[in-house]
């Protein structure tokens, strides 16, 4: 995709105020994440003896409260969305990178070879695969990489079946087989000419499939199978501050704001790069 080509892409997601502001929202949440405890440099580890459970105090060293150890929520809050972030990031990659390969080279090749990749998708999509990844982080146990590794290995499906139908669409095309009539091979096919022409709805999946595996983090860290202490994501400050709603509900509401805001910001700025893409393809159709 040239220059030219690209600018009128973001032009038309510019112009969606709903898609610009999910992205000014996520860069802000990523952002906070970051510099945030640059700039209170409370420890998220660290435990404040004389502030047990203190309510938020803008003016004080605790802008959002400590919880019942007394840490300090706007550190780990910060800490929680940028492990969470983390996870869905390189577990998205994961998915995406095995997806678009197995895909690809199930829709390029057909024929018998096509019908037992599909077969086998089938199969590990009818796996309960909740609880496969249950069931790797109670074996091999509940790292951050064995996470990443985790999600993203059973996350690539969906993202197979849309790269193989894009594959299917594009096979018969004339540049492929003019591609194929000069001699190229299937793997410079594949990379050269059906890739570059499957990035759009695999960016826009891909941007769609953060929110979920970010959703599905939380929900494993919220049941104590996730990151595990003294690492902190979203998922675990929610769970600890949902055990002490009543008694102190500032130690839910950061962390649970940020979780429900990420995911919104994330949802909305995908569904901005949909219609963004779909415009271009009814401009150049």
């Amino acid at each position: 995709m040239n220059g030219a080509g690209a600018l009128p892409l973001w032009r038309r997601l510019g112009a969606d105020r709903a898609g610009a502001a999910a992205a000014l929202f996520l860069a802000l949440i990523a952002s906070i994440a970051l510099l945030g405890p640059l700039v209170n440099p409370n420890d998220p580890a660290a435990i404040d003896w004389h502030a047990i459970a203190v309510a938020p105090r803008l003016e004080g060293a605790h802008w959002f409260g400590t919880d019942r150890l007394g840490r300090d929520v706007f550190v780990r809050t910060c800490d929680g969305a940028r492990v969470s972030l983390l996870v869905a990031l390189v577990a998205t990659a994961i998915s995406v990178g095995i997806g678009i390969l197995y895909g690809a080279v199930a829709g390029y090749a057909g024929g018998r070879v096509d019908e037992l990749m599909m077969r086998l998708l089938e199969v590990l999509d009818g796996l309960p695969l909740l609880f496969f990844v249950i069931f790797l982080t109670v074996i091999f146990g509940r790292g951050e990489t064995l996470l990443f590794a985790a999600i993203g290995a059973v996350g690539w499906l969906s993202m197979a079946r849309l790269v193989r139908g894009q594959t299917l669409s594009l096979r018969r095309r004339e540049f492929i087989e003019a591609a194929v009539a000069l001699g190229a091979g299937p793997a410079r096919v594949i990379g050269v000419h059906v890739l570059p022409n499957v990035l759009a709805p695999v960016i826009v999946y891909a941007t769609l499939t953060v929110p979920q595996i970010v959703l599905f983090e939380s929900f494993l860290s919220f049941l104590g199978l996730g990151v595990q202490e003294p690492a902190a994501s979203l998922g675990t400050l929610v769970a600890e501050g949902a055990a002490e709603m009543q008694a102190a509900p500032w130690i839910l509401l950061a962390p649970g704001l940020c979780l429900g805001v990420l995911l919104l910001a994330l949802n909305v700025l995908g569904d901005a790069l949909r219609d963004a893409f779909a415009a271009r393809a009814a401009v150049g159709s």
